[in-house]
């Protein structure tokens, strides 16, 4: 066990009521048995963020719940029982907490618990400059790997989850409706599995930040969307459609665009229930798959696409902002205007990447 550093006060966002930040003083908590306590460099926002911060789930997240699960930092002390970790050491985070007891444990799901605890939903979570987290919940990040990289690792770990649920092969035609962070995740991944792969996205930012990384975007308003589509796909329609806008619109333009025994695989979250034409599914013999959060193979997949260079992070992070101003960045995201990530920087200054 390392000596317990002398530690400067932690500097954290936390949520206090819909659309109210509080960027606040606290002592860092030192770690109990088990636990590491993490300097942490960059955290990510993403739309549950958004949600919370709408105050959408004032059910799970109490004033004052410190937000963030999407990070990367170092190790800076650890626990007693904990083996395998120093201080220095590069680390992310798998934010879940499962019982191991519920049928989903029992069946090898943990990462869909019954009992699930989300470190930065329903305990405290990345959005401090020092975090004291379970052991169990590290992974590993290469030396080498930036540490503002480093932070999009649970966000390309929710695209392989997403991928490996839809069974994509070498070769099928799939379709992603909605083209923000995590839709233009997937298509990634999803290219890089060797799927012929086209991006539905009204936004014409998000569309030219997919063409610059060379996939086909199109606007789904288009007046020959469908036609195009059909085209693209040669007249029999895509093997899968990830539909990851969180719109009624985009559920329509995923199955609609099915070819007979399509997989539609459920990425968003949707704040209410959708109309589902089941005739089409009745009709098509398809499939519908959900896809929710991952396991640690897939974050051990996504640590390895971000150290080989296969994510081009720099394309995806529009916006980094000091800790001190959480409110700026949020407001940022929630525009939608010219952003795709936006991360918080949590590191004391002059801190290197």
């Amino acid at each position: 066990m390392s000596a317990p550093p002398q530690s400067p006060p932690t500097r954290r966002v936390a949520y206090s009521g819909r659309r109210s930040l509080v960027v606040e003083a606290a002592d860092p908590v030192a770690p109990p048995p088990g636990h590491v306590r993490i300097d942490v460099a960059y955290t990510g926002i993403c739309g549950t963020d958004l949600h919370i911060y709408h105050g959408d789930m004032d059910s799970r997240v109490h004033p004052p719940g410190v937000l963030g699960h999407e990070m990367s930092g170092r190790v800076a002390e650890v626990g007693a029982g904990v083996e395998g970790w120093r201080p220095g050491d590069p680390v992310t985070v798998m934010p879940l907490r499962w019982c191991g007891e519920c049928p989903a444990c029992q069946a090898g799901h943990t990462h869909i618990c019954h009992r699930l605890v989300f470190l930065g939903i329903d305990a405290p979570g990345a959005m401090q400059s020092s975090w004291t987290v379970p052991a169990e919940t590290l992974v590993r990040l290469p030396y080498d790997l930036r540490l503002d990289h480093a932070a999009l690792v649970e966000p390309v770990a929710v695209a392989v989850h997403d991928v490996r649920r839809a069974g994509l092969q070498s070769g099928e035609r799939a379709l992603v409706v909605g083209g923000g962070p995590i839709g233009l995740l997937i298509a990634l991944v999803a290219r890089r599995s060797g799927a012929v792969v086209l991006l539905a996205e009204p936004d014409s930012f998000r569309r030219s930040v997919a063409e610059g990384l060379g996939l086909t975007a199109l606007d789904p308003r288009a007046e020959h969307f469908s036609e195009t589509v059909d085209r693209w796909a040669g007249g029999a329609g895509a093997a899968v459609a990830f539909e990851v806008s969180g719109a009624e619109a985009g559920v329509a333009t995923a199955i609609g665009a099915l070819a007979t025994r399509g997989r539609l695989v459920q990425v968003a979250i949707h704040p209410a229930p959708r109309q589902v034409d089941l005739h089409r599914f009745f009709w098509r013999e398809l499939t519908l798959v959900g896809a929710r959060l991952y396991d640690r193979d897939d974050f051990t997949a996504a640590v390895g696409l971000l150290g080989e260079g296969a994510i081009p992070a720099d394309a995806l992070i529009s916006r980094t902002e000091p800790l001190d101003r959480a409110g700026e960045a949020f407001a940022a995201l929630e525009s939608g205007a010219g952003v795709m990530k936006v991360l918080i920087d949590c590191r004391a200054s002059g801190e290197a990447r």
